[in-house]
């Protein structure tokens, strides 16, 4: 719930962001309009003068499918821990890191399109079918994956997986890491408590 709200929240920061990064950017899609901002604040004002307020929340429905990202990351952590349990008393601490790490990997590989979606949406200069005007719906979503299916084949999908990998993975990996260890900390510290109090 407080992803959710979140989401909602950020969305439109998210989205003047993406523009502006892109400003300037040849693109060899002519699909793609232009955008000429003069700072924040401008972009804000155009965004709303010519594509109404909504267009500020572009993207806002595969975020929220993307709030489902870290659930399928820690349901494979947990499996994958549970295997390994199965085998050997204790995980090291290399194990917890490599485990973490192809956990992040499956859920961004398997969230990754919706991510390239997202971006699409965010980015919004993009000529959808003039009469339907609501980016953010399921329908615009199918019709760009399948668009980008047509154009670049299905790896179109996945376009830049290997830097968001490289940039997810590892802090992922590094998260569980200190995750496990300050949950060990936390049981032996409630241990040592109650030994003292009996």
């Amino acid at each position: 719930q407080q992803r959710v709200v979140n989401v909602l929240l950020t969305t439109p920061l998210w989205v003047v962001n993406t523009r502006l990064k892109l400003q300037g950017a040849k693109f060899r899609n002519e699909d793609i309009v232009p955008t000429n901002y003069k700072g924040i604040i401008d972009a804000f004002h155009q965004i709303i003068r010519d594509e109404g307020i909504s267009a500020l929340w572009n993207g806002t429905f595969p975020s929220l499918l993307l709030v489902f990202n870290p659930a399928i990351q820690f349901m494979f952590y947990e499996g994958l821990k549970r295997q390994l349990l199965k085998k050997r008393m204790k995980l090291s601490s290399l194990d917890v890191f490599i485990i973490g790490a192809v956990a992040k990997a499956i859920a961004t590989t398997l969230t990754y399109p919706m991510q390239t979606v997202q971006s699409i949406l965010r980015f919004g200069r993009h000529r959808l079918n003039p009469e339907n005007r609501t980016l953010g719906s399921l329908r615009n979503i199918l019709y760009l994956l399948h668009q980008r299916v047509r154009r670049f084949g299905i790896l179109g999908l996945y376009k830049g997986l290997e830097a968001k990998l490289l940039q997810t993975v590892l802090t992922a990996a590094l998260m569980f890491l200190v995750y496990e260890k300050l949950t060990a900390a936390t049981f032996t510290v409630m241990g040592l408590k109650r030994a003292h109090t009996h």
